[in-house]
C-alpha cells in the first residue's frame, strides 16, 4: 500500500466557550517537537486568547516555540495556498490545524480540502473534533442549528468541562450526542485535557482507518447489535433517530449482497441530489462475487470510497451504513440500498 505523504490537517471545532482556544494552546506549548500551521478564524467570536493570537495584524507569524500561526482574513483555500507557497529555504510544517469560530459550520470547512485540487494535492483532511460543552450542551442544542452541526460533522467528540455535571448528567448528554452522530467515538476531559494522540493524527476521516474504527461503528446502544442473518434476501429495518435540532441519524443493515456498479451508481445520485442535506455518511457494503469490502464515506457533496481488506472467515458478511442528516428518508434510503441488490 502506498504511504499517503500529504500534510495532515485536524480541524477543531465546537460551539461558543468549548474550550476549542484551551486545547489548541495545548497543543502549542506542548514539547512534541513537531511543527504545526495553525489557522485561526476569530471572525465574530469574542474571547480568541490573545496569547496565541499576538500580532494579530500580520497574516503569518512565528509562535515562540517554533508553531506558525496565522489569522483568517478572508478565504480559508487563499490563506492555505500561501502556507504551500512559503519558500523551500524556510521551514516546512508536519501538519495543519484549523480551528474554527463557535458559530461556524464545519461543512465548508471539511470542504475545502477536496474540492480545490491543489491543496487536494497536498493535504489531507485527518479527522474533525468537535468539542462540546457538558453543562450547556442541550440549551445550545435547542437555539442553535450550528451546534448540531458541529456534533453532526465529527469524526471524534471531546465532552468536556465534566467536572460541572453528575455522572447521570453526563451519560444523558452522550446519549444526546450519540442520536445526532454515532460514528463519532466520545472522549470525556476537564479543561480539554486530552493526550494529543488522541486529537492529531488519528487518520479519523481516512478510509484505512475505518477498520481499526470498526468496534464503535453502529456501537451505541440506540442500535441494535445483533448480526445480520444469513439468508440472502434477510436485511434490517432502518433505525431512524431523531432530535429536536432536526438532524437526523439512520442506520442500515443488509446480509443481502450487492451489485458494486448500482451502489456506486446510488451514492453518486444521493450525493447529487440531497447533499446539501446529508452531512455525513459511512459505510461497509458486502459486494457480491469479492472478496473485499467497499468502504465509502461522504461529507454534504464530497463522496469517497475505495475496497479495503477482505472479509475475515470469522465474520458476518453484510453491509451498515449510516447517514446523517436533515430530511432524511430512512424508508426510502433502505429501498435504495435493496435496490442495490446483485
Amino acid at each position: 500500500m502506498t504511504t499517503d505523504t500529504r500534510i495532515p490537517v485536524t480541524v477543531l471545532t465546537g460551539y461558543l466557550g468549548a474550550g476549542k482556544t484551551t486545547l489548541l494552546n495545548r497543543i502549542l506549548s506542548e514539547d512534541h517537537g513537531r511543527r504545526y500551521a495553525v489557522i485561526v478564524n476569530e471572525f465574530g467570536e469574542i474571547g480568541i486568547d490573545h496569547e496565541l493570537v499576538t500580532h494579530s495584524s500580520e497574516e503569518l507569524f512565528e509562535m515562540n516555540n517554533g508553531c506558525i500561526c496565522c489569522t483568517v482574513r478572508g478565504d480559508l483555500i487563499r490563506t492555505l495556498h500561501a502556507l504551500l507557497q512559503r519558500p523551500e529555504g524556510e521551514s516546512r510544517f508536519d501538519a495543519v490545524i484549523v480551528e474554527t469560530t463557535g458559530l461556524a459550520d464545519p461543512g465548508p470547512v471539511a470542504q475545502t480540502f477536496f474540492v480545490d485540487p491543489k491543496l487536494r494535492a497536498a493535504l489531507r483532511l485527518d479527522s474533525i473534533t468537535t468539542l462540546v460543552d457538558a453543562r450547556h450542551v442541550r440549551q445550545q442544542l435547542a437555539s442553535s442549528r450550528e451546534a448540531a452541526e458541529q456534533i453532526a460533522f465529527a469524526d471524534q467528540l471531546v465532552l468536556n468541562k465534566t467536572d460541572l455535571e453528575t455522572e447521570a448528567q453526563l451519560c444523558a448528554v452522550e446519549a444526546v450526542l450519540r442520536r445526532l452522530n454515532p460514528l463519532a467515538p466520545i472522549v470525556r476531559a476537564l479543561r480539554s485535557d486530552v493526550p494529543l494522540a488522541q486529537v492529531l493524527g488519528r487518520g479519523g476521516f481516512d478510509l484505512a482507518r475505518i477498520t481499526a474504527l470498526e468496534p464503535e461503528f453502529l456501537a451505541p446502544s440506540h442500535v441494535h447489535d445483533e448480526r445480520c442473518g444469513h439468508g440472502h434476501d434477510a436485511h434490517h429495518h432502518p433505525h431512524d433517530h431523531t432530535h429536536d435540532s432536526g438532524i437526523t441519524s439512520v442506520a442500515l443493515k443488509s446480509a443481502t449482497p450487492m451489485d458494486a456498479a448500482k451502489v456506486q451508481a446510488w451514492l453518486a445520485a444521493l450525493v447529487a441530489t440531497q447533499g446539501a442535506n446529508i452531512l455525513r455518511a459511512k459505510g461497509i457494503v458486502d459486494v457480491a462475487h469479492d472478496p473485499r469490502r467497499m468502504v465509502f464515506q461522504s461529507v454534504h457533496m464530497v463522496l469517497e470510497g475505495d475496497w479495503q481488506r477482505p472479509w475475515r472467515a470469522d465474520e458476518e458478511r453484510c453491509s451498515r451504513l449510516v447517514f446523517i442528516g436533515r430530511e432524511v428518508d430512512a424508508v426510502a434510503l433502505q429501498q435504495g440500498l435493496d435496490a442495490c441488490a446483485a
